[in-house]
C-alpha cells in the first residue's frame, strides 16, 4: 500500500511535507550521532574494484564500476518501506541555485557532496552535520556552460577527492580537510569548455570528459595522473581522420535519416576541418571493465547542434557508445546511434555494464531517441534494441524553416539521467521525457565562447508533457511496467536488493516502487525538485537512501539546496546482502 502521511515541516527555509513524526526523528538521530567522531578511510584500488559487494559504502558515481547503480542491501524492502521516514536534512547554504544533480559519495560513514557551483563537502552520514568545506573560485568572471550549472559529484582514491568544474578545472581535495592537493586546467573555460562529469577512478588515473558541444568546442576523454595531475592520454570524440564516416542513410537499426547524401558530400570541400569545432561532449561517468580494460562512455552532440549543412558526414563519435582501453586511451569500438544528427539526440545517460541470460557480457545505454541499446561488450555490434520507452511521431524528419514538429523532442527520451538495473530481474529503469518540438532551421556564424546551435527548437505551445519512468527487460528488450508522471521525468535511479527502485520527480516527489511490478509503495515530498539519482548506504548496521533535492534549471523545477536521508525507525540492526 503506498504510504504518503503528510504533515507541513520547514527547515531552514526548506518546506517539506513529510511523514507525521518526522521532525522528531530527525531530532534524535541527529543528537545521536553528533557524539561520534568521524572516520576516514583511504580508498584502495581493490576497494574499488570490489564495490560490487561492498553494500555499505558509495564510492563510485555508479556504485560499481558497471554504473548499474544497485545495491545489494535488503534492510529497505518492499514490506517496510512504507515505514521509511527522514533520518537527517543538509543544506548547503548555497545562495546560488542550479541543477542540483549530486550523486554523493559514502565512505565508511562520510559522506561528500557537490553544488552545482562547485562548492565541495563532507558530512557526517549518521547525522549531516559539516566536516569541512571547499568553495571553488572560478579562474574566469563567467564559466561558460550549456543547460545551467551543475555538478554530479565526486570520485575517490586514497585519501584524496576530486572534482570538475564549471571553468574546467580538475581539483585534487584533502579527503579529512578539503585542503587543495593539486588544481589544473582541463581545457580553455572561454572557449565553451566545462566539465559537468563525475570523475573516474581507474588504477593510478583520474579520467573526465568535456562538456560544451553547444560552443564549438572539440570534446574529449582525459585521464590525469591521479598523485599529480599531470595528463597521461587524450581520446578526441571526433577524429582528425575519418571523422566524416561513411555518410550513412540509416541507422544502424535501419531506420531512414533522410540526409540529402549529396550535397553533405559536396560540402565537405569547404567544411572538411568541421571536426575542430565538431561538438561530441562527454557529460557522464564511464562504465569500466577491469577484465578487458575498457571503459564504457556515451558521446552527445555534434556542433553546431542542430544545423548539419555545416559539418556534412557522419560526424563521428557523436551520439555514439564508444569503448577504449582505460590504460592508453587507444580506440576499441564504437556504435553511433544517431549518424550526423540534427535533433539534438545526444547520447547522454551512462552506459552500463549487465550480463545477460546468455552469459554474455553486454553494454545498455538508453538514449534520448526513446529507445535502449544493448551491445556486445566485446565488439560493439548492436544485440537488441528496446521497445521505445517514450512515443515518435514525425521520426527523423529533417527540420525546416517553417518548422516540424517531432517525438521525442529534443530534450529525449532520457536525458542525462543515470538508470538503474536489477540483475537479478534483467530490469534496466529509465526515466523519459515526454515533449513535443518544432524544430525550425537558421543558420549561424561561428564565434568563440558563443552559442551555436544553428538552428531551435521549441516546445509546441499547449501540448501536453509529460514523464516516464519505466522498466525494460535487457533480455528481451519488451517493456515490463511503466510509470507515468505529471512531468517529464530528470534525475536518476536506484535499485535495491529489497525488491525496490527509488526515484524523484521535479515536483518533489520521492518515490519507492516495487521493481518487479511498479507498484507504488512510498512517497515523500520536498519543497524542491527531487532530480538526482538517489544512493544508498550502511552505518553502524542501518540502511540510508539519501538524494538531493534541489530541482533542475533546464526543465524549470523549484531549485533548493537540501540533500536528504530515509532510514528505518528504530536502532540500527543487521544489514541484509541479497544472496
Amino acid at each position: 500500500m503506498r504510504m504518503n502521511r503528510t504533515v507541513a515541516l520547514v527547515v531552514g527555509g526548506l518546506v517539506l511535507a513529510t511523514s507525521v513524526g518526522a521532525q522528531e526523528q530527525v531530532e534524535t538521530n541527529t543528537k545521536k550521532a553528533s557524539m561520534r567522531e568521524p572516520t576516514f578511510t583511504d580508498v584502495t584500488d581493490a576497494m574499488l574494484k570490489n564495490a560490487r559487494t561492498d553494500g555499505k559504502n558509495w564510492a563510485i558515481y555508479g556504485r560499481d564500476y558497471t554504473n548499474q547503480r544497485y545495491s545489494p542491501l535488503a534492510q529497505i524492502t518492499s514490506a517496510n518501506v512504507g515505514s521509511l521516514r527522514m533520518a537527517w536534512m543538509f543544506q548547503t547554504g548555497i545562495s546560488r541555485l542550479g541543477s542540483f544533480e549530486s550523486s554523493p559519495t559514502v565512505v565508511d560513514g562520510v559522506m561528500y557532496l557537490t553544488t552545482p557551483y562547485n562548492t565541495a563537502m563532507a558530512v557526517d552520514a549518521r547525522s549531516g552535520q559539516q566536516i569541512w568545506r571547499y568553495e571553488h573560485k572560478p579562474s574566469i568572471t563567467a564559466p561558460i556552460y550549456c543547460c545551467g550549472p551543475n555538478n554530479r559529484g565526486v570520485a575517490i582514491s586514497g585519501s584524496t577527492v576530486y572534482m570538475g568544474t564549471l571553468d574546467s578545472r580538475l581539483v585534487a581535495l584533502d579527503s579529512k580537510t578539503g585542503a587543495v592537493k593539486w588544481d589544473v586546467e582541463v581545457a580553455d573555460p572561454e572557449a565553451g569548455y566545462s566539465l559537468t562529469i563525475t570523475p573516474l577512478i581507474v588504477d593510478n588515473f583520474v579520467i573526465v570528459g568535456s562538456s560544451g558541444a553547444e560552443y564549438g568546442i572539440r570534446g574529449f576523454v582525459k585521464a590525469y595522473d591521479k598523485s599529480d595531475g599531470k595528463l597521461q592520454w587524450t581520446f578526441y570524440t571526433l577524429p582528425d581522420k575519418g571523422w566524416e564516416g561513411t555518410f550513412a542513410e540509416k541507422t544502424g537499426e535501419g531506420e531512414d535519416l533522410k540526409r540529402n547524401i549529396s550535397a553533405e558530400k559536396a560540402a565537405m570541400a569547404q567544411y572538411g576541418d568541421a571536426w575542430k569545432r565538431g561538438g561530441g561532449s562527454v557529460w557522464m561517468t564511464p562504465a569500466y571493465d577491469p577484465a578487458s580494460h575498457n571503459i564504457f562512455f556515451a558521446v552527445g552532440n555534434p556542433s553546431p547542434d542542430l544545423d548539419g549543412s555545416v559539418r556534412p558526414g557522419d560526424n563521428l563519435y557523436t551520439e555514439s557508445i564508444v569503448a577504449i582501453d582505460a590504460r592508453t586511451g587507444e580506440y576499441k569500438w564504437h556504435y553511433q546511434q544517431v549518424p550526423h544528427d540534427v535533433w539534438d539526440f545526444d547520447a547522454t545517460s551512462p552506459p552500463v555494464i549487465v550480463k545477460l541470460k546468455n552469459g554474455k557480457t553486454a553494454v545498455a545505454e538508453a538514449g534520448k531517441t526513446a529507445f535502449v541499446y544493448v551491445l556486445d561488450a566485446e565488439t560493439g555490434k548492436l544485440i537488441r534494441k528496446s521497445d521505445e520507452f517514450n512515443r515518435h511521431e514525425n521520426y527523423f524528419v529533417q527540420p525546416t524553416a517553417q518548422g516540424v514538429r517531432m517525438l521525442p523532442g529534443a530534450n529525449g527520451g532520457s536525458e542525462w539521467s543515470p538508470p538503474a538495473v536489477n540483475p537479478t530481474l534483467g530490469y534496466m529503469y529509465v526515466l523519459g521525457l515526454e515533449q513535443p518540438m518544432n524544430y525550425i532551421t537558421h543558420s549561424a556564424p561561428y564565434e568563440k565562447g558563443k552559442l551555436w546551435l544553428g538552428s531551435a527548437f521549441k516546445a509546441v505551445p499547449g501540448e501536453k508533457q509529460w514523464g516516464t519512468f519505466t522498466a525494460i527487460n535487457l533480455n528481451t528488450g519488451k517493456r515490463a511496467w511503466q510509470v507515468k508522471t505529471d512531468q517529464p521525468m530528470i534525475g536518476g535511479a536506484l535499485a535495491t536488493a529489497g525488491n525496490l527502485v527509488f526515484t524523484g520527480e521535479g515536483n518533489g516527489h520521492f518515490n519507492a516502487y516495487d521493481a518487479r511490478t511498479g507498484k507504488s509503495l512510498w512517497s515523500f515530498t520536498a519543497g524542491a525538485g527531487c532530480n538526482a539519482p538517489p544512493v544508498t548506504y550502511t552505518v553502524d548496521g542501518k540502511q540510508y537512501i539519501a538524494v538531493a533535492c534541489g530541482g533542475n534549471y533546464q526543465l524549470g523545477y523549484p531549485l533548493g539546496d537540501a540533500v536528504l536521508v530515509f532510514a528505518l525507525p528504530g536502532s540500527a540492526g543487521t544489514t541484509k546482502k541479497a544472496k
